[in-house]
């Protein structure tokens, strides 16, 4: 019997198999896949094998940590049921832990080249440290900055100073002017000539005497300096080297046992670099090991473990799909030729529904926009708001979408015929003076009645679309909100956006420096329902051709 394979506690004779294997870029967990996710939490909630802080005990010590687990119902060769569990990335440390499938490559082996190459690129940067921090370099440096800087202030100083003899000079020509022609009225001419001469040679001696000195010390430095670049650009190709040895080192094995490596796999994808952290995540390690030892992959679920990273949004022990930007073009090769669950991104979501105008004249339209409806055609779906309104108003001109809805989300959008009124009312919305309101019904309770959320927002690189909360690099988003009333553990609330970020209002709710209560049925920071509860409830602007302020309102369906 395999170590990691794991038979299950109890019986699940009442379990019928699913028909076809879990799509893991969106999916509800298999009833299997669940049991197996139960018991795998209930072993990490009593075991003492390892210890990490994943966050959940107040009095452990260490860095916090939550961690993605993920579990993969099998079929063995003798026609057993059971599971393998994983982890991604490492384990208090670890790459390896009883019961769990051992990593695709093991990077941190000691003997392996990884580490011994870690060592030396280690050593590298030590070396490039201290020639960086040696005394004489550093004086040398300053000594060079102290010259430049003695030489500028000497500059301004003389040029001051000449300014103010050449204004002398003029007064004193003036003067002589007055007087009648003589050999000493020459002599005083000739003698204000040379004082002039002299100034002008003087600042070229002292641009000499500096760039003399100067170059002395820079030919001593840039020797130092070459000696750094060198250990640098050896470091860096090193570096490199050792990353595509690494990818190569990684290599994935499908159903019909084709292997391929991260190199090949993430070739023709825009630059051909490999995410950090590629092939670590669960879903990879369990699929490898289920297919090196012949086991039939049934069902697979993956769930967040302990406390959200600051910048994610992650709820302790809920279910998530696979991350995109690493696992998409990896499971794309593993998962080949077994038959999965239809991708529900494939489908129009449009399908069926109506598009309610409200409002039409001869340079607008305001229209209800349903729930799970794109406002502009997708890469796969090009059904949407704008291509119905495109189809209906042919003659309508400009881009027409003056701003978007999530297709999640439904609500009031505001649409132009011409592109006199596109440019009239995007200026609008660029300079905030638009103002919005949306209604939400929140998956828990809030203290305050009233507040705002300032939380700069990117997208999540690896996970698209998928926004995380960066104070680096996100862009500023800012949105107010009032609660409106409460019941059965859930608040409905106006939420005031006052910025138009991507997926604003659904961060904003579920993070847990915002409310910390996601939308109810938000499939993507939350938990699925029957639809997202977010709507854009009302709109105010100035009208392109009467300049008056109006405002539209439509009702929550919910």
């Amino acid at each position: 019997m395999l170590p990691s394979f794991h038979k299950f506690n109890s019986s699940i004779e009442s379990f019928s198999l699913p028909e076809k294997f879990t799509f893991p870029f969106f999916y509800d967990p298999h009833p299997l896949a669940i049991l197996a996710s139960e018991e795998l939490q209930k072993y990490l909630i009593t075991q003492k094998e390892f210890n990490h802080n994943f966050g959940l005990e107040k009095e452990q010590e260490g860095l916090v940590i939550g961690k993605m687990f993920g579990v993969l119902v099998v079929e063995n060769k003798q026609n057993e049921i059971g599971y393998l569990a994983a982890f991604s990335g490492k384990l208090a440390g670890k790459n390896h832990h009883s019961g769990f499938v051992p990593p695709v490559f093991d990077m941190l082996t000691e003997e392996g080249f990884f580490r011994k190459e870690e060592k030396n690129l280690t050593q590298l940067t030590l070396e490039i440290e201290s020639k960086e921090n040696q005394t004489d370099y550093i004086q040398l440096k300053e000594k060079l900055d102290e010259l430049t800087c003695d030489y500028q202030e000497k500059v301004k100083e003389t040029k001051i100073q000449i300014k103010e003899n050449k204004a002398n000079r003029k007064a004193e020509r003036i003067k002589i002017s007055a007087l009648i022609e003589s050999e000493e009225h020459l002599d005083l001419l000739e003698q204000l000539r040379k004082q002039s001469i002299r100034e002008q040679y003087f600042l070229k001696e002292l641009a000499q005497k500096y760039r003399e000195e100067a170059a002395l010390l820079m030919q001593i430095i840039s020797g130092k300096e070459n000696e750094i670049i060198l250990l640098k650009e050896e470091r860096s190709q090193r570096s490199a080297d050792l990353q595509k040895r690494l990818f190569e080192s990684y290599s994935f094995l499908n159903k019909a046992g084709k292997s391929k490596s991260l190199l090949k796999i993430f070739a023709p994808i825009e630059d051909g670099r490999s995410p950090s952290g590629a092939g670590e995540c669960a879903a990879p390690k369990l699929l490898q090991f289920a297919f090196q030892h012949e086991l039939k992959p049934i069902a697979l679920a993956e769930f967040w473990w302990g406390t959200p990273p600051p910048s994610e949004i992650r709820a302790h022990g809920q279910y998530y799909p696979a991350c995109r930007g690493k696992c998409e073009p990896i499971l794309g090769h593993m998962l080949e030729g077994i038959e999965m669950d239809p991708n529900p991104m494939l489908e129009n979501p449009a399908e069926g529904k109506d598009l309610q105008i409200i409002f039409e004249d001869e340079a607008i339209i305001i229209l209800n926009k349903p729930a799970e409806f794109l406002s502009v055609p997708g890469r796969k779906i090009a059904d949407s708001v704008y291509t119905r309104i495109k189809k209906s108003h042919p003659l309508a001109e400009g881009p027409i979408i003056v701003h978007r809805l999530d297709m999640s989300t439904s609500g009031i959008m505001v649409l132009t015929k011409t592109l006199k009124a596109y440019h009239f009312l995007q200026n609008q919305f660029i300079k905030r003076k638009v103002k919005k309101r949306y209604v939400a019904i929140l998956n828990g309770k809030l203290d305050l009645q009233k507040g705002q959320i300032e939380l700069p927002l990117r997208v999540d690189i690896d996970d698209r679309p998928r926004q995380v909360v960066c104070y680096e690099h996100g862009k500023n988003a800012l949105t107010y909100w009032e609660k409106i009333s409460e019941s059965d553990h859930q608040t409905r609330v106006y939420f005031y956006p006052e910025t138009g970020r991507t997926h604003q209002l659904r961060v904003h709710a579920a993070h847990q420096k915002g409310l910390n209560c996601a939308i109810k049925g938000d499939d993507l920071y939350g938990l699925k329902g029957d639809r997202l509860h977010l709507h854009a409830e009302q709109i105010e602007f100035t009208h392109p051709l009467t300049k008056e302020t109006i405002t539209f309102r439509t009702d929550a369906p919910f």
